[in-house]
């Protein structure tokens, strides 16, 4: 059964879509289940302005990211590096067993962030796909 707060966030996702250059925009998926999160964030005084996402997955990926969008904001790289799983569980009200594997894409698709917004090459993560946008 799903959380009240993470129903709201699949019925009501927040900040659907994607945001032109010089935003930052990344894909991670996970073959296993399928899920896709883009995620978009631009970054304005060295901290999250503004984010956007799009999910190609079940009830739980698309709250998530719906979550992780509201949780990026006024954030800096260095606090959102210290995302985890658990934050994004926390976020919705928490997640089943079969459906954390939401939590681990948002914390994936920041990662691809830091990753480009520090110039090294995407390294995804084992069994995950990055891909960034331009």
């Amino acid at each position: 059964m799903y959380s009240a707060r993470l129903l709201d966030h699949f019925q009501n996702p927040r900040n659907v879509g994607e945001l032109p250059p010089p935003a930052v925009t990344v894909e991670v998926s996970n073959p296993v289940c399928g899920d896709v999160l883009r995620l978009s964030v631009e970054f304005r005084d060295g901290r999250v302005a503004e984010a956007r996402f799009k999910t190609r997955g079940c009830t739980a990926s698309i709250a998530a990211g719906s979550a992780l969008t509201e949780w990026l904001l006024g954030k800096a790289p260095a606090e959102i590096a210290g995302l985890r799983a658990l934050d994004v569980e926390n976020a919705v009200g928490g997640l089943s067993a079969e459906s954390k594997h939401a939590a681990r894409l948002s914390v994936d698709a920041v990662r691809a962030v830091l990753q480009f917004i520090v110039g090294r090459a995407s390294t995804p993560a084992a069994g995950l796909q990055t891909r960034p946008f331009s």
